[in-house]
């Protein structure tokens, strides 16, 4: 037969229609509008992957937090970043990089990981609720079809073998419906409320660091051997309090320095000092009652609702400053930084008022002095064996009276004049301990009193280590439950035969089941066993 041609159908040099136009596959989407753009945002910000997405996000945008310090945390650290990078630090303070964890940035993807985690979590708990009160579905009409198909006789009616069957199931902790002449079982609904009960604990975590955590506070303070520190505002070198603090909530409490103990051996490789173990003997008085504690590196103290740990350590040359007259006008102990394993250390002294002019001055402390081949002085230990302190004098205004904040652990010299080393034409004061030099121009004289120790402290409250402690709990639980709990569905079907009835048993899993085909094996095991003991029973008695 010969294909037809399009001139048997019509004849296109007489017909005046058009050939139809073939028809279009696309379909054509529906135009959404703004109800419907919100509803789609909504969807995809609450599924599931977006919540992973987002939470992986977090991870990563905290990764600044760990790299570069945080002015909550380290505030001293973010200065000396400054110092040591003046061109890369505006651009990382620009970007907020140095205040990681409250910056815009990081605030903005941990509300949107919360706001996904609740929209994603609501739903499903209630969809789980339903599913927990519902019945078990109906049994399949092919269960041979199903994993673990197996078949059995027994010579009861199909009721008392169901009957045992539906005991066999509740002993094993399935939740049963019988429907006509088989039974529908299930259980591991818990491997669901282990799913939910992981995701609410990561909701109360992002809730309790969110709003516990801003009742905290952490502050960082020196105190020198036989001085005291009290917890309060005004007490603190530096003091970083979360958006809800209250002044009021800070817990009363006082530690002195007793005594503080370093101990260190020698490489004997390299001759460099090892440090072994730091020891600061303190005396706390909390609530009227004073106790002995000691602070040591990695083992902090509770005071209160708050945790005391060791930062640092070093000396606090006590500098006695007298006028012509030979009158003490300036006598304390001034805390010197380390600046080397060997604590060579670095520290500054200002002098307001007894003489005629305001003085600084800017000094170097060497715990074991030693003179290196250029002449300049070196520390070899960082024990204070011999003891020596440099110091350049600066005469002028300090600017203490002009209201602004100053860094006591920094000497602006612009616009001071140097009475001693640099271009100063006069050497360096050099103090052994205990010894007494003058100032040029008659201006006094500085001793070098005593040498104190000093450690540095960071007291921090964070009311969020209950909560996140029990979130966590919940959420290891969680997840374990939902991994290593199995959901599964077996099926009992009983069809009369003669004398007796033929028994059907099979399962079906929700997910990865590997035991699901014994478990059917020994649902049939166990009910014939049952259905025996029945049997004797019933001739017994």
């Amino acid at each position: 037969m010969e294909p037809l041609r399009p001139s048997d159908h019509y004849d296109t040099a007489r017909d005046d229609t058009e050939a139809p136009e073939p028809r279009s596959t696309t379909i054509a989407q529906p135009k959404l509008d703004a109800v419907g753009w919100l509803r789609f945002g909504w969807r995809q910000l609450t599924s599931m992957r977006t919540a992973l997405v987002l939470l992986l996000l977090l991870a990563v945008a905290a990764i600044p937090g760990s790299l570069v310090p945080q002015r909550s945390a380290d505030p001293n650290g973010v200065v000396q970043f400054e110092e040591n990078n003046p061109d890369l630090f505006p651009v990382l303070d620009a970007l907020q990089v140095f205040d990681t964890y409250s910056s815009v940035w990081f605030s903005s993807i941990y509300l949107l990981l919360f706001v996904s985690l609740i929209g994603c979590v609501i739903p499903r708990t209630q969809h789980h609720w339903r599913a927990l009160r519902a019945a078990p579905p109906a049994t399949p009409a092919r269960l041979n079809r199903l994993v673990g198909h197996t078949e059995r006789e027994a010579a009861v009616d199909a009721a008392a073998a169901l009957d045992a069957g539906e005991s066999v199931l509740r002993r094993q902790g399935y939740r049963v419906a019988r429907y006509g002449d088989s039974l529908s079982a299930e259980r591991g609904y818990i491997r669901e409320t282990g799913n939910l009960v992981f995701h609410f604990a990561l909701v109360g975590v992002l809730l309790t660091v969110g709003l516990a955590g801003g009742f905290g506070y952490n502050g960082q303070r020196v105190i020198i051997e036989d001085q005291t520190f009290t917890n309060q505002l005004t007490s603190f070198d530096s003091f970083s309090p979360g958006r809800f603090f209250d002044e009021t909530r800070l817990d009363p409490f006082s530690v002195r320095l007793d005594e503080f103990v370093p101990e260190y051996d020698i490489d004997p490789q390299t001759g460099a000092p090892l440090p072994l173990d730091f020891t600061a003997s303190v005396t706390v008085v909390e609530n009227g009652v004073e106790r002995a504690e000691q602070i040591k590196v990695n083992e902090p103290i509770s005071i209160g609702g708050t945790t005391s740990y060791l930062l640092g350590n070093g000396f606090a040359p006590w500098i006695t400053v007298y006028d012509p007259d030979g009158t003490a006008v300036f006598s304390q102990p001034v805390p010197f930084l380390p600046q080397s394993s060997t604590l060579t250390s670095l520290g500054v002294v200002k002098v307001p008022d007894g003489l005629d002019e305001q003085l600084g001055m800017i000094g170097f402390f060497y715990p074991t002095a030693a003179t290196l081949e250029s002449g300049a002085l070196t520390s070899i230990f960082p024990e204070p064996d011999l003891p020596v302190l440099t110091l350049n004098a600066f005469t002028g205004d300090l600017g203490i009276n002009e209201g602004v904040p100053r860094n006591v652990y920094s000497l602006d010299t612009e616009g001071l004049t140097q009475i001693t080393g640099g271009d100063s034409g006069t050497e360096s004061l050099v103090l052994p301990l205990g010894e007494t030099v003058e100032l040029p121009d008659g201006l006094g004289s500085v001793e070098f009193t005593s040498l104190p120790r000093f450690i540095s402290i960071d007291v921090h409250h964070d009311p969020t280590q209950t909560g996140v402690l029990i979130s966590s709990v919940l959420a290891f639980l969680g997840l374990l439950t939902s991994l290593f709990v199995p959901r599964r569905r077996l099926w009992i079907a009983a069809e009369p035969d003669g004398a007796g009835v033929r028994l059907q048993y099979a399962g079906l899993a929700r997910g990865d089941d590997p035991g699901l085909e014994r478990a059917v094996a020994d649902l049939a095991d166990t009910h014939a066993a049952e259905l025996g003991a029945r049997s004797a029973e019933r001739v017994t008695g």
